[in-house]
């Protein structure tokens, strides 16, 4: 690849030059057969990522449309927001501006959802949907998806709404074992793909509730996206390179190994977490509650993170998040999800160290 800034940045981040190759293939029509074969050569692999029996949908939009298309989809009477970052505050927003009514439940950044307290909210037989973001990238939370799960499925007639565009593919995310009935995720994070694409499934129990809901749109209408998939079709015209570019990063999924891949990024986290340990910072996010894909550092040493930022790509080309939204300065993000092993790790942190010092 020619000459550039490299990534460690949480989303987009780098991606490969196998990747890039296989985005500019030659292009094909989207109603062909070849199409239909090249659909049908991600849809298995994509089953298995999501851990789903569910058809996977392949969406040419970033992760926010899909987002939208469960609010209009599955919400009827009222959603619960779990909110704990500057991500998950948005739902909130997306939820009411589609009509919904809606209901935060808010943490504080750092923290992550309770489960004990969406139990209690749940109680009220107030809602009849959830949403939640696994893996909050602004706070460098992730959130104990299993355990909010089981609380959801006391509930049958409430709907989870899942958002792991940070953390697919670098930790499990069983959906059908965990009784997740929308998960979603983006191309552009932890998958180390272009972004402008989304992936997700959806459960029996979603499509039969937005079969009864009347204002679902088009664009992203569940019941026709999966009309569309019963024929290895997309509703719409699709981005067909990133399907391209799709294929053979599953390639590489599988070649890696699932358990291989989850336990590299299970390796460069930990490198990341010893290096803030090392070097007198310390964490944002709460203790067993951190994100294995990003590390949000607190500037504990109070020193000026956007010299840091500007220090580390002038001299070495590397590039770090200068932290988000209102904590922005306050702390720095460092990310080790899609493709990094812990040689390129290795170098980030090493550069990070030069220009501390």
């Amino acid at each position: 690849m020619p000459p550039h800034d490299k990534l460690f940045i949480p989303g987009p981040v780098e991606v490969s030059e196998k990747t890039w190759a296989a985005f500019r293939r030659p292009m094909i029509g989207h109603r062909s057969e070849a199409f239909s074969a090249l659909y049908r050569s991600v849809h298995p692999r994509l089953q298995t990522l999501f851990g789903t029996k569910q058809p996977v949908f392949l969406s040419t939009s970033s992760a926010w449309g899909v987002m939208e298309a469960a609010i209009r989809n599955v919400v009827a009477r009222r959603v619960l927001n779990c909110m704990c970052g500057a991500f998950s505050d948005k739902w909130l927003d997306v939820s009411r501006r589609c009509g919904k009514q809606a209901e935060p439940l808010q943490v504080d950044w750092s923290k992550h959802i309770d489960p004990a307290a969406l139990d209690e909210k749940l109680a009220t037989g107030d809602f009849d949907a959830v949403t939640l973001i696994h893996n909050e990238t602004s706070t460098g939370v992730m959130n104990p998806v299993a355990e909010i799960c089981a609380v959801v499925r006391r509930y049958p007639g409430i709907l989870l709404i899942v958002d792991t565009v940070s953390s697919f593919s670098a930790v499990p995310i069983p959906m059908d074992e965990l009784g997740i009935d929308v998960l979603l995720t983006g191309s552009q994070k932890a998958l180390a793909l272009p972004p402008g694409f989304s992936v997700f499934s959806v459960s029996e129990k979603a499509f039969a509730r937005a079969e009864k809901q009347k204002d679902r749109g088009y664009y992203f209408d569940f019941l026709e996206f999966k009309k569309n998939q019963e024929n290895d079709m997309t509703p719409t015209t699709p981005s067909i390179a990133h399907i391209h570019a799709l294929e053979s990063k599953l390639d590489d999924i599988f070649t890696e190994g699932l358990t291989t891949r989850y336990e590299r990024h299970a390796r460069t986290n930990a490198l990341v977490h010893d290096w803030v340990r090392r070097a007198g910072f310390d964490f944002f996010a709460e203790d067993g509650y951190r994100s294995k894909t990003l590390t949000c550092v607190r500037n504990t040493r109070g020193i000026d993170v956007p010299k840091l930022a500007r220090d580390l790509r002038e001299k070495h080309r590397l590039v770090i998040d200068p932290g988000y939204g209102k904590i922005k300065g306050q702390t720095f993000r460092l990310s080790n999800m899609g493709d990094e092993t812990e040689e390129t790790v290795s170098i980030l942190l090493a550069s990070l160290d030069s220009c501390i010092q």
